[in-house]
């Protein structure tokens, strides 16, 4: 079975719990005379309680099979549409069995006497309290088949809006792509390793970056890549002995992905001079 677009999935619950209401509606409203009419006037109900029972199996494994079971919190949803189901077939039991408490006015075995009008008032009497109790049953069961789908539908719209904002917040927390030259630094110092030190040729309060492999990378590059987590170093060590550099897990994923393209650079057109045109002498 294909995935289901979870949105509409969510929007299939919420028609199908709409069903429910209208047929709970149906079920607490019915009105029936005991006997032909009762068998008449419940049997629809019943079967329709049936398709809707068979319409939420079908939700339940196709929301089972789909990527939602991966969102966190989904289990809660699966669980209560579940019981969905149980609810649902309740309501089905209950309506079968106000049709079996229903007086039916056939024939009795022969050498039994036929009912006379008294009989037949006495055993509506004794059944209508059990209908109703039943329908009432039938009633109830379906309210909850609607609340539970309303429920499910509203738990996946909220756990789908939960998982868009943590994707969009890991996804401003991360910053910009690395450029071209942060990601060459990152694999130099991933690889071979590198130092952070002092200069001491250039003075006191130069701090220079070095690869073991000797590629060349600019401080303002490592304190990009120290910014973003990507990168940390020793503190233990003196700058003048060199701190050793390490990636740290993040930057490792960060490496990961495809290193980036170069940016173009647009060269400095250069400056035509017009040249000085000597006077003539006479």
């Amino acid at each position: 079975m294909p995935l289901l677009d979870l949105a509409e999935h969510a929007q299939q619950l919420r028609t199908l719990a709409r069903d429910f209401e209208t047929l709970h509606a149906r079920v607490r409203d019915v009105s029936y005379t005991p006997g032909t009419d009762a068998l008449r006037q419940i049997s629809p109900l019943l079967l329709m309680t049936q398709d809707l029972t068979a319409t939420v199996l079908v939700r339940l494994g196709a929301l089972d099979s789909s990527t939602y079971t991966s969102v966190a919190g989904s289990r809660a949803s699966l669980e209560c549409l579940a019981s969905v189901v149980v609810a649902s077939s309740l309501a089905g039991n209950d309506l079968a069995s106000a049709l079996h408490a229903n007086p039916y006015e056939g024939a009795p075995f022969p050498g039994y006497p036929a009912d006379d009008a008294s009989v037949r008032t006495a055993r509506h009497a004794e059944a209508i309290p059990k209908m109703a109790g039943h329908l009432a049953g039938a009633a109830h069961q379906l309210d909850l088949s609607a609340t539970g789908c309303h429920y499910v539908a509203t738990g996946i719209t909220r756990d789908l809006a939960a998982t868009r904002e943590g994707a969009a917040t890991a996804q401003r927390s991360a910053g910009p792509p690395l450029t071209s030259a942060q990601y060459d630094a990152l694999k130099a110092l991933a690889l071979g390793g590198g130092r952070l030190y002092e200069s001491s040729q250039r003075g006191l309060g130069v701090t220079r970056v070095t690869a073991d492999d000797g590629t060349r990378i600019s401080i303002a590059t490592f304190r990009a890549l120290n910014k973003r987590g990507l990168v940390d170093w020793d503190t233990s060590t003196s700058l003048f002995h060199g701190q050793k550099i390490t990636v740290t897990e993040h930057g490792r994923q960060a490496l990961a992905n495809p290193r980036p393209a170069a940016t173009a650079t647009t060269p400095a057109r250069a400056v035509l001079r017009t040249p000085a045109v000597q006077g003539a002498r006479r």
